[in-house]
């Protein structure tokens, strides 16, 4: 009876704490697991978001074989109890993260502080004021022509537009993604008459007004791979 016994115990710590073929094959891919997110960093072979989704990936494998291979969780007898928690303390986490993630980006999108320069030059655009005391402010009176630059499948089209200064750009966002046009060249930003940048919703477009005369380069902040430029030429 005590030989029936031993038995069965044995298995059943062999099954929890696990064999030496299972730490080397942890081991293994833990290393896998965190070289493989280094070499894409260094060898610069993903960028922009692609690149963080892809490491937050590695990183949940990452987790898994740890849970799997040597914390043993789910291998301890029913009911898993540890695994359930462990579970519920991971989403948990989860949520807090994410969701505060998504509420500081919106934050730092809506509450980007503007220089008063800037701030003058959008409220003067944005109420249509052409004259302050006699003298011209800037401001585009009247209908002008409208260009429109296409973005479908992470592509300009066209790349580069000349335009009249007063002319409308309309950025049109065909893609199921938000994209956020940023002018400039990343990360060095810049705005241009007043905007610093402009939220292009799925499937929508928006409008600015060309009321500053030169080249300028415009990017989508939020996909640095998407990029263009148009140029400003003074009234004919």
């Amino acid at each position: 009876m005590s030989m029936n016994n031993t038995h069965p115990t044995g298995t059943k710590l062999k099954r929890e704490h696990g064999t030496a073929k299972s730490y080397v094959t942890g081991f293994i891919l833990s290393l896998l697991f965190t070289f493989v997110p280094y070499w894409l960093v260094v060898g610069h072979v993903v960028a922009g978001n692609a690149l963080v989704a892809t490491i937050l990936g590695f990183a949940i494998l990452q987790m898994i074989v740890q849970i799997v291979f040597f914390l043993h969780l789910g291998r301890e007898p029913k009911p898993h109890w540890n695994l359930l928690f462990f579970i519920s303390t991971v989403g948990i986490i989860l949520l807090v993260v994410v969701g505060s993630l998504w509420i500081m980006h919106h934050l730092h999108y809506n509450m980007t502080p503007m220089t008063t320069k800037e701030a003058s030059k959008k409220l003067v655009q944005d109420e249509g004021i052409y004259q302050i005391g006699g003298e011209k402010t800037g401001a585009c009176q009247g209908v002008h022509d409208n260009h429109q630059v296409v973005i479908k499948d992470g592509q300009v089209s066209p790349e580069h537009v000349m335009a009249y200064k007063c002319d409308t750009l309309t950025f049109i966002n065909q893609d199921d993604v938000e994209r956020e046009i940023a002018f400039g060249t990343h990360p060095h930003h810049e705005a241009y008459a007043g905007e610093s940048d402009l939220d292009a919703r799925k499937g929508k477009g928006v409008t600015i007004t060309l009321s500053q005369t030169g080249t300028y380069q415009f990017h989508d902040h939020l996909h640095e791979e998407t990029h263009g430029s148009f140029m400003v030429m003074p009234q004919e």
